[in-house]
């Protein structure tokens, strides 16, 4: 057996233990939306220290567990904190959850996150949804041998955000009258902000948003066949956009004064998948 599938068989055998709970949707919760997976209808709740194998989040403010419960008759698993690549785990670890969560039933990985803004048309406190997505800057989580009991080595990623789910989303947005900006992510491997060069290089590139998690999520996701759908708070307008300097509280309070909308964009659209 191949030891990442082996890892994951452990980590499912712990979780089996405790509950039978099978999701279909998959959800991992950025900044400022931890406090989200509290206000559902909760059926168990499993610390990630009481998974065999399972890596923390060593991040503050991410509190490490996974809820499982109803979103309006939906039955969803959601990930209170997720695991960086910037808090020296291995990519493979980093997206272990991800896979997990497919391996206990999701069939849609729903991802969030708070980004910073590299389209000048953005502005703080705006959300994107993803469309497509930059990842060359953190390892591929496909790279060695093969994990044959997920997914093709090789995997297509000519559309790893899925169309419909896309509509379903701008639709949701449009209803409940939350604007709803569309760009391309991409992951830079943090934990530092971009310099002013950096951003440069990423709005040449085709970005619309910058941030530290999510892409490599996503790569694992569409390699083992979940329909994946994504989006960022603009928390910031990223560095040299801008005269003031960065740091991680102001983005949290952006992050926090715009939770009430994207929580209930969050429970709309995941009523609807």
């Amino acid at each position: 057996m191949h030891p990442v599938y082996e890892k994951l068989q452990g980590c499912l055998a712990s979780i089996r233990q405790k509950t039978d709970f099978v999701p279909k949707v998959a959800l991992i919760l950025g900044s400022g939306l931890g406090d989200y997976a509290e206000e559902i209808e909760i059926h168990q709740i499993i610390p990630y220290e009481e998974i065999q194998g399972f890596p923390v989040s060593t991040v503050p403010g991410h509190k490490g567990r996974f809820v499982l419960g109803y979103v309006k008759g939906v039955p969803v698993i959601i990930m209170q904190g997720r695991v960086h690549y910037y808090e020296g785990y291995s990519i493979t670890d980093v997206v272990l959850p991800v896979r997990l969560m497919k391996l206990l039933g999701a069939e849609i990985l729903f991802l969030t996150n708070a980004a910073g803004g590299v389209n000048f048309d953005f502005r703080p406190g705006d959300f994107m949804m993803i469309t497509d997505q930059i990842s060359s800057f953190v390892p591929s989580p496909l790279i060695g041998s093969n994990v044959e009991e997920l997914g093709e080595q090789f995997s297509d990623m000519s559309e790893i955000y899925d169309k419909d789910l896309q509509k379903l989303l701008e639709s949701t947005a449009e209803e409940l009258r939350i604007p709803l900006q569309k760009g391309v992510y991409i992951q830079l491997t943090g934990p530092n902000y971009e310099s002013p060069a950096e951003v440069r290089m990423c709005r040449i590139l085709g970005a619309d948003a910058v941030g530290m998690s999510t892409a490599c999520e996503a790569v694992a996701a569409n390699h083992c066949g979940m329909k994946i759908c994504g989006i960022s708070c603009i928390t910031n307008l990223a560095c040299g956009m801008s005269e003031t300097p960065l740091n991680h509280k102001e983005v949290q309070e952006i992050a926090d004064q715009k939770a009430p909308d994207f929580k209930r964009l969050l429970t709309a659209a995941l009523s609807r998948m």
